[in-house]
């Protein structure tokens, strides 16, 4: 068997079996990455000197790949280790459900009451993400819920930005389908796999703008507020991707962030994309 059939292997049985202290056996030996603008790979070990420069640290992720999360735990432990003050910003929660991660961080709530709220929020399985969380919960390290409510975006994709009332808007100013090509070319699939033809693409192209919105609104508050602090941003490639939320902070003239996505072969390669993507990639 591979090398990395076994890592696989352990990790599955690990999650599944959901034990005490679980985040402790869940390591990838020196995971390695790309580092675009050298042109070079890196550990996560060096590399965690450079981002713990950044004030924003953005990881993407396919939502069901095991893989995926055990890097952005994998961040989140090396910059922890390596003295950063860090929270974890997640897609997977809403920002009205913030007491329910505070209490969880706290020891607070048994882990089968805050798995029904994570169910509230998300709807990808618990395992998943319970190791990120774990890791969190055991070393005291703030979690954010970023997103907004789905009746919102479902909302938005429906009937437009415009069609939200003010309380409904809260943080966010005026939404439009303004971006740039590649970002679009990415909406145009996500509107291909989703929408069905039932939706307007300026309406659902505005919801995906909402999602990159509020998460950068959320991230940017917890800064201002913690300027000593490192938030690791979890959530799907799309979002991730320079297209997405980092454009949403450059508009804010937020410059102190990276991005980090994972290695997808034929899709996210180091000879596939350019820094205009990502500044790091995940190697498999």
């Amino acid at each position: 068997m591979s090398k990395q059939k076994t890592i696989v292997l352990v990790i599955t049985v690990l999650t599944v079996r959901c034990a005490v202290g679980v985040t402790a056996s869940l390591r990838v030996e020196n995971p390695q990455l790309y580092d675009l603008s050298e042109n070079r790979s890196i550990s996560l070990k060096q590399l965690a000197v450079e981002l713990k420069t950044k004030r924003i640290v953005l990881v993407g992720e396919h939502h069901n790949n095991i893989r995926h999360h055990i890097n952005q735990l994998e961040v989140i432990r090396a910059l922890h280790e390596a003295g950063a003050k860090v929270a974890v910003g997640m897609e997977m929660f809403r920002s009205d459900s913030q007491k329910y991660l505070g209490q969880w961080v706290a020891g607070k709530i048994p882990e089968k009451e805050f798995e029904k709220i994570y169910y509230a929020n998300w709807n990808y399985n618990w395992s998943l993400y319970r190791p990120i969380l774990q890791y969190a919960r055991e070393n005291m390290i703030p979690v954010l819920g970023l997103n907004v409510s789905r009746k919102i975006t479902r909302q938005v994709a429906r009937q437009g930005f415009q069609s939200l009332n003010k309380e409904q808007r809260g943080k966010l100013k005026d939404v439009a389908c303004r971006v740039d090509k590649v970002y679009m070319d990415f909406i145009k699939r996500a509107y291909g796999a989703h929408a069905h033809g039932n939706l307007n693409f300026e309406y659902f192209c505005e919801s995906q703008l909402v999602w990159d919105n509020i998460m950068a609104i959320n991230s940017l508050d917890y800064i201002r507020n913690n300027p000593d602090s490192t938030v690791v941003l979890i959530a799907g490639n799309g979002h991730v991707w320079k297209g997405g939320i980092p454009t949403q902070l450059n508009n804010r003239s937020f410059t102190a962030y990276a991005v980090i996505l994972p290695e997808i072969p034929g899709v996210v390669e180091k000879n596939t994309i350019s820094l205009r993507d990502t500044d790091y990639i995940f190697l498999e």
